[in-house]
């Protein structure tokens, strides 16, 4: 499901700035890029037999190479998934996810762009 109204979505920032508040904030970025792509994970565990939820931060290079940690990185819409073991992650609008989730997703996602504004380009 997308997160709406965060406002971090078309955010502009440098690469460095980001990979260090995004990790403050428990953000992962780990293995999850290329040249052209960043994505952070912050994972949060469920109750719920072999269900993990995660609220993924996605943004792609618009300068720059994240590989040469020189990019400057244009942030996209972030996401709520629900990881399904051993399947994968879905982000489908068909999921449910429950309302104390998606505040406590939008309260993360809301601090994390506090923060990234103030080293935005």
């Amino acid at each position: 499901m997308k997160i709406e109204n965060t406002g971090i979505d078309e955010i502009v920032i440098d690469l460095k700035p980001l990979d260090h508040i995004t990790a403050k904030h428990a953000f992962i970025r780990a293995g999850q890029w290329d040249y052209e792509r960043v994505t952070y994970d912050y994972r949060i565990d469920s109750k719920e037999k072999n269900i993990t939820y995660y609220i993924r931060v996605q943004g792609y290079a618009i300068e720059g190479d994240v590989d040469s940690r020189n990019a400057v990185i244009k942030l996209m819409t972030p996401l709520l998934g629900k990881h399904y073991y051993p399947h994968g992650v879905e982000y489908g609008e068909e999921e449910n996810f429950p309302e104390n989730l998606v505040e406590r997703a939008n309260n993360l996602v809301i601090k994390l762009k506090e923060e990234i504004e103030q080293h935005q380009k």
